[in-house]
């Protein structure tokens, strides 16, 4: 047999592949298989997502016929429905597309930095920064709206999270998983002491800022949207950016530096896009739990460890959700509705449970 006929030859090993029945290198195969079925879930997902958000805009407290919401987008009348369509269930729907997907992302990235499956958002004090803020910003400056809340909220997750990077980053080795998130937990901790503090002498400030802690996207408007959707953009641009560095650190940070990873700049990219992210929708929506846990594991099913899927999957799958439990609050509780932070604790806290009680919990 030459050699001619060996390279031809179904299923026979040629320079360490094997041929499958087809002729074809059966690992490029798979290969393509794989991509394929990940594309049509993926595609599947943003379906499902359209669905949620044409869901998100047409059901409410005061219902209205589907065909009127439809005639509200494309039609404007200036009629209450189409008020109630055009200034709030859209601008609403809108913000808990973009909070979604931004913690979707923030959770897979934080993940894949630390290397802890339980890891999410608040890890880097992002969470317990904003909090604060927003207490200082009532507390100290008097304000009393949204759209002034989103500035001091995003400038206190930011703070924090770079002062825990700094705190992480001392030392010899850097800024490690475990030192990044031992000292996201002591920050945490500490500022949520003065949160409290500030909260019980202060109980004019506490009846504010328990509207906004709860975690909703209720009465968010287009104004709000705008002024966090720049944040948004570059911390998603960032986050999609670094999948491949992520799939390095993935392996250990001497397999990455031996792969040629500045493993340093790589998770310092990574966090820029974490503190981004999640202060962009903490300042949005409020302290929003378990969406930033839950969905990155719930994408990690559906396609392997890849990051340059799992980062497309949570960013989809976040937001379904997000606006899922949205719904669910504004049904359950007719004519009032329930936090959408109260439904996804709801949602997210037995997930935790089997999740913290899984054999191989420190294996992403």
């Amino acid at each position: 047999m030459t050699a001619t006929d060996t390279a031809e030859a179904p299923g026979l090993p040629v320079a360490g592949r094997r041929i499958g029945p087809l002729g074809v290198d059966d690992g490029r195969t798979a290969l393509v298989r794989n991509r394929a079925v990940r594309s049509l879930g993926l595609l599947v997902s943003l379906a499902g997502l359209l669905a949620v958000a044409v869901a998100s805009v047409g059901y409410g407290s005061k219902p209205i016929p589907m065909g009127e919401v439809f005639v509200a987008v494309l039609d404007f009348d200036g009629s209450n429905d189409h008020l109630i369509i055009r200034s709030l269930r859209i601008p609403r729907t809108l913000v808990g597309l973009g909070v979604g997907a931004a913690l979707g992302l923030a959770g897979a990235v934080m993940q894949g930095v630390t290397r802890n499956p339980l890891a999410d958002p608040g890890i880097l004090g992002v969470n317990a920064g904003a909090s604060l803020a927003v207490v200082i910003a009532i507390y100290v400056f008097g304000v009393g709206s949204l759209t002034g809340y989103v500035w001091f909220a995003f400038i206190g997750a930011a703070v924090v999270s770079v002062v825990v990077y700094g705190l992480g980053a001392l030392g010899r080795d850097g800024a490690t998983p475990v030192k990044l998130a031992l000292a996201g937990a002591a920050v945490a901790a500490f500022l949520a002491s003065i949160t409290t503090a500030i909260l019980i002498v202060d109980v004019a400030t506490l009846d504010q800022y328990r509207f906004w802690v709860v975690g909703s996207i209720a009465g968010r408007d287009s104004t709000i949207a705008a002024q966090v959707a720049p944040f948004l953009v570059v911390g998603a641009l960032l986050a999609f950016g670094a999948a491949r560095s992520l799939n390095s650190m993935s392996l250990g940070d001497d397999i990455a530096r031996s792969l040629g990873l500045r493993v340093g700049a790589a998770r310092g990219v990574s966090a820029l896009s974490v503190v981004l992210l999640c202060g962009a929708a903490t300042a949005a929506a409020g302290p929003i739990g378990f969406v930033g846990l839950t969905v990155p594991h719930v994408a990690r099913a559906i396609c392997g460890p890849d990051y340059r899927w799992i980062l497309p999957y949570s960013a989809v799958l976040a937001p379904i959700l997000l606006l899922g439990a949205d719904i669910v609050g504004r049904v359950v509780a007719r004519p009032g509705e329930l936090q959408v932070g109260i439904v996804t604790a709801l949602v997210g806290a037995p997930f935790f449970i089997a999740l913290v009680r899984r054999r191989r919990i420190a294996q992403l």
